[in-house]
């Protein structure tokens, strides 16, 4: 069975009115995830390879009313429910269970995300890995941090010093082949591997916390990435989307997120392929 500490690390020095609040439902989120982890996983397709569970459900209903109860006035963005959110000034993006496919098969590998915008810019996001007790934190201007150390991209300048992350969508068509092209390029560029974890919000982190060099995905929803996006810019790297514009909070995107150094030639590679992408939306 899996029991690790559930609580925050005390005294972080980050202030934002809304980071206590954030923390406790994820740690609420958290306690779920893992009772449904040890139990047993109950799930059901919403698409092709791509599964729903009942910890998925029990742990939105359990951020979103901890939310609400504090700012009814809010607008929340949920993956599994609640989606009320255009035009909102304030606005909460919620992951309860990133990474579900290695929820459901066993695998102690997943997260849960939660970002809190401000007139459409992330302001402050929470990753947490309740099995490893793992918290990322970030807010805008403050830092990044994992279990109360601050985290910084790597430094390296060549994609040759590094290892790669990456992310495949539920598509199995063009998209897919596009993936599998870029991945070719980057060894290419004699890159020390290639990481595929199958969690993004985690996947981020492992840029912010100096572990990837670069990581990308072709198609990703807000969810996925509002917090994490947040705490590799935190930590000194870069994101944008595979061709080099910005992330949109509003509707699915593909992302590129490196340690800044290291942009310029993972775009190369990742722009190259994105007319796959095009054609397969």
């Amino acid at each position: 069975m899996f029991r690790v500490e559930n609580s925050p690390p005390p005294n972080l020095p980050l202030n934002h009115p809304f980071l206590a609040i954030a923390l406790t439902a994820a740690s609420r989120a958290g306690i779920l995830l893992v009772d449904h982890f040890d139990k047993g996983v109950s799930h059901r397709m919403k698409s092709s390879a791509n599964l729903v569970t009942d910890a998925d459900l029990a742990c939105e209903a359990a951020i979103l009313s901890t939310l609400q109860s504090h700012h009814p006035e809010h607008a929340f963005m949920a993956e599994e429910s609640v989606q009320d959110y255009r035009d909102a000034e304030h606005l909460w993006i919620i992951d309860p269970l990133d990474g579900t496919n290695n929820f459901a098969h066993g695998l102690p590998h997943f997260a849960v995300s939660i970002a809190y915008l401000k007139a459409g810019s992330p302001q402050l996001g929470v990753i947490y890995n309740p099995i490893r007790g793992d918290w990322y934190m970030t807010v805008r201007g403050q830092g990044a941090w994992h279990n109360g150390h601050r985290i910084h991209v790597r430094p390296d300048a060549q994609l040759s010093q590094v290892m790669v992350g990456v992310g495949f969508y539920y598509d199995r068509g063009a998209m897919m082949e596009a993936t599998l092209a870029a991945i070719s390029d980057f060894f290419r560029n004699q890159i020390h591997g290639i990481r595929r974890f199958g969690t993004a919000s985690l996947d981020l982190a492992q840029v912010a916390s100096g572990l990837f060099g670069s990581y990308f995905e072709y198609q990703l929803a807000p969810w996925d990435i509002a917090a994490g996006v947040l705490l590799v810019e935190e930590a000194g790297g870069k994101v944008t989307d595979c061709r080099g514009g910005p992330i949109r909070y509003d509707a699915p995107t593909s992302l590129l997120a490196t340690n800044g150094a290291l942009h310029s030639a993972s775009l190369e590679i990742t722009e190259r392929h994105s007319h796959f992408v095009a054609r397969a939306n």
